[in-house]
């Protein structure tokens, strides 16, 4: 039997200017569904979302709720008729100088229909209830700002929850969670299933996908370009859809190191770790995987001088290497790009010449004075050689998708010579098409450096990596080249099995 059309689309249209950003746009969610929609940079899909959640107005189309038109003037509007969504960007859905306890009842103890009085007791006891629902078990009096960000990822969650939505959109919910978080995230949609919540879900995970669709819907250039239904949605077929183009990859040409850069001997990350050695070599793109948590971004932290290690010696280019702080990596050749780029990378109000070479102003001076030009010469190489979205080199940051925020940080430190190159999550929160234009870049450029690039998702060390290297518990445990591999044996390894049925 036909599942119940919660929340319908017909003909929608949006227009910025002279440039069409939707153009006739059909969707239907169904109560009790997942409907994954995939979207590269500039799709619409930011612009689709914000027209439902009441930020937009469509120019043409008609969009129902149960069957009544919806036409929401704000998003508190959306929010009240059961419309929620929960963005990509953590700050949207949390005040980070709130504690847990407030932030979870924020919305029922605020604005219309509001107590009168503020009472302490019961706004603990209702964060309380909505914690236990989504399997939380936070300190309510721990500070919003406190939290990791996979913690204010599951708040801002949970406190979409408190809506009772009848559609819920979640924008890339997984992208700063453990394996364990995602699968709690997964177990709380499949109960909103269970009561008839239609849901939008945005990702390109594979896994997440696989997990949850019941639809995979494409978007290409403003249009519905593909619908794959089905117990098992054909993934790859939607991906062709949304990129205009096969995306079947050849086999990742496997290179041999020309000669070892960097070098590790028993490194040890935390107390009763166990300890590892660790060899990159020059023209090699090596990656490490694993679960969130298990020491890939400590590793990071402590090759770029951001962190000491527990014990051990590393060396660069045969002598000794033992940073005291960013500084001195940069300044030794070695160079990292951090995950979360809206807290550690990009600077929203410089534009994107002077976050390329924000890290390196000494070398864009002449006696101290800046040498403009050679800067924005600089940038545009890089716009151009990465596929950067924008107008020109001057455009302000905040300006640009998430995408291409991501390809600035890039091109940032591809934009000069280094002997190390760190990557962490360097595809997190980008589509599909932003993920292989990177990832194309580092290959054709890796030639002179060791490239290490950390990554939770197995697909994407798939298509970068000669070698795939798998931490556990602040350790190596595995190491694997990248042709003919036993994926259940690296996917034993990354899960702990083989280690807990030895």
């Amino acid at each position: 039997m036909d599942k119940q059309a919660v929340f319908r689309i017909d003909g929608v249209r949006k227009s910025f200017g002279p440039v069409r950003v939707l153009d006739g746009v059909d969707l239907t969610l169904r109560a009790g569904s997942v409907i994954v929609l995939m979207g590269a940079n500039g799709a619409g899909k930011s612009t689709l979302v914000r027209i439902i959640s009441g930020v937009y107005f469509a120019d043409e189309g008609r969009i129902t709720l149960s069957g009544q038109p919806f036409e929401p003037a704000t998003p508190a509007e959306a929010l009240r008729a059961g419309v929620v969504t929960v963005h990509q960007n953590i700050n949207d859905g949390v005040i980070a100088d709130l504690d847990v306890a407030t932030n979870l009842t924020l919305d029922r103890f605020n604005g219309k229909g509001a107590p009168f009085f503020f009472n302490p007791r019961r706004v603990r006891r209702e964060a309380e209830a909505v914690a236990a629902r989504m399997g939380l078990s936070f300190d309510m009096n721990a500070s919003i700002g406190d939290l990791s960000l996979a913690d204010r990822q599951m708040v801002a969650i949970a406190r979409a929850m408190t809506h009772e939505p009848k559609l819920l959109i979640l924008d890339e919910p997984t992208s700063s969670l453990s394996s364990a978080e995602a699968d709690r995230l997964f177990a709380f949609i499949d109960r909103l299933r269970e009561r008839g919540v239609a849901i939008l879900y945005i990702s390109h995970r594979m896994s997440d996908i696989r997990r949850l669709a019941d639809t995979i819907v494409s978007l290409r250039d403003g249009r519905i370009a593909g619908v794959f239904e089905g117990p098992e949605p054909d993934y790859e077929g939607a991906v062709d859809a949304m990129l205009g183009r096969s995306s079947s990859q050849s086999q990742v040409m496997v290179k041999a190191a020309d000669r070892p850069v960097f070098q590790a001997k028993d490194i040890v990350l935390a107390h009763g770790a166990k300890s590892f050695s660790l060899s990159l070599g020059s023209g090699e793109i090596v990656a490490i995987t694993g679960l969130v948590g298990v020491g890939k971004s400590m590793l990071g932290e402590v090759l770029f001088g951001l962190q000491q290690a527990v014990a051990g010696a590393m060396t660069l280019d045969g002598k000794a290497y033992e940073p005291a702080s960013p500084r001195d990596a940069i300044s030794g050749g070695v160079f990292m790009i951090a995950k979360d780029r809206a807290t550690n990378g990009i600077v929203p109000g410089f534009s994107i010449f002077e976050n390329i070479s924000l890290p390196f102003l000494k070398r864009f001076a002449n006696v101290s004075v800046l040498n403009r030009s050679r800067e924005r010469m600089t940038a545009r190489d890089q716009i151009k050689s990465l596929g950067i979205v924008c107008r020109t080199e001057r455009d302000d940051m905040s300006t640009l998708s998430g995408g291409n925020q991501q390809k600035v940080m890039v091109a940032r430190w591809l934009a000069q010579p280094s002997k190390l190159l760190i990557l962490d999550e360097p595809f997190q929160g980008v589509d599909i098409a932003a993920r292989r234009d990177i990832g194309a870049k580092l290959r054709a450029s890796a030639a002179g450096r060791a490239t290490l690039v950390f990554l939770t998702e197995l697909d994407e060390a798939f298509e970068i990596a000669d070698r795939i290297l798998v931490m556990s518990e602040h350790t190596i445990v595995g190491e694997h080249r990248n042709e003919n591999l036993d994926v259940d044996a690296l996917l034993a390894e990354i899960t702990g099995q083989q280690r807990a049925t030895a």
